[in-house]
């Protein structure tokens, strides 16, 4: 089958779906590929390279369209385009297909099988077929590069002989992925970086990186998460605070990023007219939700306001393509895993299986019938594993095992003890009578004890251990003793006695002194 890459009509749109890179990785899986002349030259590849690549350049997009089994695009495609599309194509794009209804139907009744990158499931089996995390990647991280530019001083603050630079305060509004690059990207820049979400379970990857996290004082618990890793709606109370904390900081920062947008909704409003006539003048701010009217007041989509008061409004909406060669890349390598999927056999021929949860969330339209919305992805849940049912026992059933098991303990005594009479009886034959008398009076002493010790409850262990150290002190007065009795072997346990008691004493200090400590206030 022949993959072929469409040239964008859209005007700004620099993009391309298909590089030389991944179009040696499609011919892998089996495919031919094709590309319509001058497809890639905003984003800096040529037909040449093209060709060097093993890929056919064709002339125009109506060549392009007649020989393409699959056709790959970045923008949705136009309803001109659609009307030359022939049945059982596959359109692999960007289709947003809640706002294009019509472009849905047109694709339908041409019965194109429509796979929409827009709609691929965020779950982690995806994460390589993305595209929109790839794109809001390259918008967070060139939204701080748009604002350096129209921003009038340095992001660091430095101290020279001309005098102190402060540094830039950077706010970001929105955590996602977009969000979090624009945290990353001011942060490197030395700018101090403040960062706000509905979402309570982004603050810590937002102090990870280095920026403070905005709590608001709210005394209802709100979790702004919703499935697929978007903001849900906000309550009125919540939202409330929300302003106050916005106009507060608006007095402050330097540099306002939002990046703010629900799941099949316009944009919502949070940079309110107010707070941006209470900015200093220079101030900038970069609205990366333009394209679905702005989180700020005064957003105008693909162009820059500068506001009575100095300050910078960024509407832009084509930030991806302000870096074509770098976007392109990474969205023709989401094309190219979207189409393994697509191709198990590597075979060069599309398996479009609806059963696989990616595919079939991707899906928009199929074999002439409107497949969106999908229904929401299987989840695979490892099943638990059945604890065996075991028979509650009964008090004779208790009694019984604990019988047993104390019989089995007094053999295993009556065992040790004998095995130790029979080594003191063989000792006893070799050794004289005062060395016996004082080895029978320490064997005995080591014997009870053990026991002693063995019987304490483990939670006593610690504090046994500072009550030991008396014993410890009589065991070395005792050792002293005999450390003049004359008798090498003598003296040489009785060093070590007071050794191994020495040890014993230190010890104990030291565990009852951190035992101490963990209940003194820090």
């Amino acid at each position: 089958m022949k993959i072929v890459a469409l040239k964008e009509t859209v005007q700004g749109e620099k993009r391309v779906a298909m590089t030389p890179e991944s179009a040696g990785q499609l011919q892998k899986l089996g495919y031919a590929c094709l590309i319509e002349s001058g497809a890639g030259a905003f984003a800096n590849y040529s037909d040449s390279a093209y060709e060097a690549a093993g890929v056919t350049v064709l002339p125009n997009a109506k060549d392009a369209i007649a020989e393409a089994d699959v056709l790959i695009k970045v923008r949705p495609p136009m309803a001109a385009e659609v009307a030359q599309f022939r049945r059982k194509q596959t359109l692999i794009a960007f289709f947003y297909p809640g706002q294009n209804a019509k472009l849905l139907e047109q694709c339908q009744q041409r019965l194109v099988n429509v796979l929409a990158m827009d709609m691929v499931p965020r779950i982690s089996r995806a994460q390589k077929m993305d595209a929109l995390s790839s794109m809001a990647n390259i918008v967070g991280y060139r939204a701080v590069i748009e604002a350096g530019n129209h921003f009038g001083r340095f992001f660091t603050g430095q101290i020279t002989a001309a005098g102190k630079v402060l540094p830039a305060k950077v706010l970001v509004i929105g955590a996602g992925v977009a969000g979090l690059a624009a945290i990353g990207a001011a942060q490197s820049l030395g700018a101090i970086v403040r960062a706000f979400d509905v979402r309570p379970e982004v603050a810590e990857q937002i102090e990870s990186m280095g920026a403070e996290f905005l709590f608001l004082d709210f005394e209802d618990a709100q979790d702004g998460s919703e499935t697929g890793g978007y903001a849900a709606p906000s309550s009125p109370e919540f939202r409330k605070k929300q302003l106050e904390c916005f106009r507060a900081q608006a007095l402050e920062v330097d540099i306002v990023i939002t990046t703010a947008l629900i799941l099949g909704r316009d944009a919502p409003k949070l940079w309110l007219k107010d707070m941006v006539e209470a900015m200093q003048p220079g101030s900038v701010v970069v609205d990366l939700a333009a394209e679905h009217g702005g989180n700020c007041d005064l957003t105008v989509a693909d162009a820059k306001v500068v506001t009575d008061n100095g300050v910078t409004i960024i509407g832009y909406t084509d930030f991806p393509s302000r870096m074509a060669t770098q976007s392109s890349n990474l969205y023709a390598t989401n094309i190219r895993h979207m189409m393994a999927d697509l191709t198990p056999e590597k075979d060069g021929q599309v398996l479009h299986d609806m059963e696989d949860d990616v595919i079939r969330g991707a899906t928009v339209t199929f074999e002439g019938e409107i497949t969106y919305p999908p229904p929401p992805p299987k989840i695979k849940a490892i099943a638990a594993k059945q604890k065996l049912s075991v028979p509650e026992k009964t008090p004779e059933n208790l009694a019984a095992e604990e019988a047993a098991a104390q019989k089995k303990a007094g053999w295993q005594k009556i065992g040790m003890l004998s095995i130790g009479a029979g080594l003191m009886a063989l000792i006893g034959l070799y050794a004289p009578a005062s060395f016996m008398q004082h080895f029978i009076v320490f064997v005995l002493a080591v014997f009870i004890g053990f026991q002693v010790i063995w019987g304490v409850a483990r939670s006593l262990h610690t504090p046994l251990m500072a009550v030991t150290n008396a014993i410890s002190g009589i065991i070395i007065l005792g050792a002293l003793v005999q450390l003049e009795t004359g008798n090498w072997v003598v003296t040489v346990l009785a060093g070590i006695s007071v050794l191994i008691a020495s040890i014993n004493i230190v010890g104990g200090f030291m565990v009852t002194r951190r035992m101490l400590q963990m209940f003194k206030k820090s």
